[in-house]
């Protein structure tokens, strides 16, 4: 099985320039970002077996940080419309 991190700057490559943008004139959208790669970063860790951890609690953190790419999508979503208005 193959292991790959879900960086979001390699998950929205067109989005690079907004989300340079707003990770520097938003706290919020910081905020979100960095708790998305920490919890990305631990998911590689558990996957890559460098850490152990139950099925349930991985799962769990899946779920979490696919709600903060929601988040952080509609973010940047939502500055790029403004920008084409």
């Amino acid at each position: 099985m193959t292991l790959e991190k879900h960086d979001l700057i390699h998950e929205l490559p067109e989005s690079r320039e907004a989300i340079h943008t707003l990770k520097t004139g938003s706290t919020h959208f910081a905020k979100l970002f960095d708790e998305y790669h920490e919890l990305d970063h631990e998911i590689h860790r558990i996957e890559s077996g460098a850490e152990n951890t139950s099925d349930e609690y991985l799962e769990d953190q899946k779920k979490q940080r696919l709600h903060l790419k929601d988040q952080l999508y509609s973010m940047i979503r939502e500055y790029e419309a403004s920008l084409a208005s």
